[in-house]
């Protein structure tokens, strides 16, 4: 997402700052930089708080908000599109989730052009607001930072739960060595680098199975340290 903002700004001869939490990965820091990107680190907490307010005080400009903003959505719902072109007996597609954009972009395309497919949001343990919202609890969460920086929260944006909820046909939540285990697979066996985020539905559907012939996992980014793959694929979780 920053990556993209970055280099729209460039393309349009324009600034952009990006607010970023202060344990995002320096691949993807270094990649915004290389786009003409600036970059703010501040504190998750003061992160979350642009998200939730969709402003950063002290930065003039348009605020492009990574999750709820309708046009990142509908950039995302191509995806659910060609989805739907490529795949037109589909049987479930399972999308991570982070604040809820790209889930719901995809599910809102497949809803309304291949609409018995089933779709599930996948998030990991270290934080999963849908999951628990699913259960009854919209109490903020605990969350803890890991590897898998580009999903999970500690709560849900009361606009994408009204605008996921109808779509959704389900979630899943994943252990970071499942994760883990998905990031190694997809590297050995596809050649596909994946960031944490990236590999969180095909760790789901490693975990559960799903009935159907046709599943698709929404792979969304492959913005991972280089240490922290070395370590993935010898065989250990990062912590």
């Amino acid at each position: 997402m920053a990556q993209g903002v970055a280099w729209a700004a460039r393309e349009l001869g324009v600034p952009a700052t990006i607010v970023v939490p202060e344990h995002a990965p320096a691949t993807k820091l270094a990649a915004i930089e290389r786009l003409g990107g600036t970059i703010v680190k501040v504190p998750y907490e003061r992160w979350w708080q642009a998200i939730v307010d969709s402003r950063y005080d002290g930065v003039d400009g348009l605020f492009v908000h990574p999750v709820q903003d309708e046009r990142v959505m509908a950039g995302n719902g191509t995806i659910g599109l060609e989805l739907a072109e490529d795949l037109p007996e589909l049987d479930a597609v399972l999308i991570p989730w982070g604040g809820g954009g790209l889930f719901t972009g995809v599910a809102s395309a497949l809803a309304a052009l291949s609409p018995a497919t089933r779709l599930y949001a996948v998030e990991p343990e270290t934080g999963a607001p849908l999951a628990a919202a699913l259960a009854g609890n919209t109490e903020p969460l605990d969350y803890r930072p890991s590897f898998v920086d580009g999903a999970g929260g500690k709560s849900l944006l009361p606009l994408m739960w009204e605008r996921a909820q109808p779509l959704l046909t389900g979630s899943y939540v994943v252990s970071l060595d499942e994760v883990a285990a998905a990031v190694r697979l997809l590297a050995e066996r596809a050649r596909v680098v994946a960031e944490g985020a990236g590999a969180l539905a095909v760790a789901a559907a490693l975990k559960h199975g799903l009935a159907g012939e046709q599943i698709v996992c929404v792979v969304s980014g492959g913005n991972i340290d280089g240490d922290r793959l070395a370590e993935i694929l010898a065989g250990r979780t990062p912590s």
